[in-house]
């Protein structure tokens, strides 16, 4: 009976030591995202963001197509029989480009880059850390952010809304193919609703979306990488492995919680 209440009594303790460890870790990621931004202007960094708008854009580019398609289709098949019961098949044009224009485009696409190319940057630099390399490029006089971290945020913040354009067009077409070649729906209906239906509106909140994930999705991958060495439940080459995996996760729900966020203002 001792012990429960002492569980009891320590429970306060613990939720209010990890609330602070909880605004510290925010605080750390906002300094780190600021320092990040500001070196995107500073030194020459052309190449360098060239070579990762290839990794993260160019080589996530099949995937996201592919992706799209298939995310199309099945919206297509379910949006199709859900109208079908009232008797409203005709808007499926409507439906499909809608749901990936404002939310399903953004999301999964941002989701998507952040399995392939979010793991790897997290990775390369949390190995780079337990390597001492990053400290050798301070020893050079080369600053890891500018070096490291601002090419990485400049090519996510050009390369998500071109690849969330990308998921939204062939998602389009996704639609397009079950709907009308597989389910005989009338092709110029299809296509009309599409273009009745997006507004302005709709194809700026996903772009508006597309970039928050990018710098929430650049700022915790990059973050996690860099103070791998920090870590306290592993160390090593573990460390890689656990920074890697909390990235992936953290950026997820960032992600979620961000799109409902900007869901309420565009809404």
């Amino acid at each position: 009976m001792l012990t429960f209440f002492k569980i009891i009594a320590g429970i306060p303790g613990f939720i209010f030591d990890n609330f602070l460890l909880l605004i510290r870790e925010i605080g750390a990621m906002a300094v780190f995202t600021a320092i990040g931004l500001r070196r995107m202007f500073s030194g020459k960094q052309f190449f360098k963001v060239l070579h990762q708008i290839y990794f993260i854009g160019s080589n996530s580019l099949f995937l996201i197509a592919l992706i799209g398609l298939f995310t199309g289709m099945v919206l297509g098949l379910q949006g199709y029989y859900a109208l079908k019961t009232v008797g409203s098949e005709g808007i499926l044009g409507t439906l499909v480009s809608l749901s990936l224009i404002r939310e399903l485009g953004p999301v999964l696409c941002a989701i998507m880059i952040t399995g392939r190319a979010g793991s790897a940057m997290t990775a390369e630099i949390g190995v780079m850390r337990i390597s001492e390399q990053l400290d050798a490029l301070e020893v050079m006089d080369i600053n890891p952010h500018s070096f490291l971290v601002s090419p990485r945020f400049t090519a996510c913040l050009i390369v998500f809304p071109l690849l969330t354009a990308v998921f939204d067009v062939i998602g389009i077409f996704g639609g397009y193919f079950t709907g009308v070649a597989l389910l005989d729906l009338n092709g110029g209906i299809y296509l009309y609703r599409v273009e009745a239906s997006v507004m302005f509106k709709d194809v700026l909140s996903g772009f508006v979306k597309s970039v928050i994930f990018a710098l929430l999705v650049a700022t915790v991958c990059c973050y996690k990488g860099f103070f791998a060495h920090m870590r306290t439940d592993s160390v090593g080459p573990e460390a890689v492995s656990s920074a890697t995996t909390s990235a992936v996760v953290l950026s997820c729900i960032l992600i979620l919680i961000a799109d409902y966020v900007a869901t309420t203002f565009f809404i």
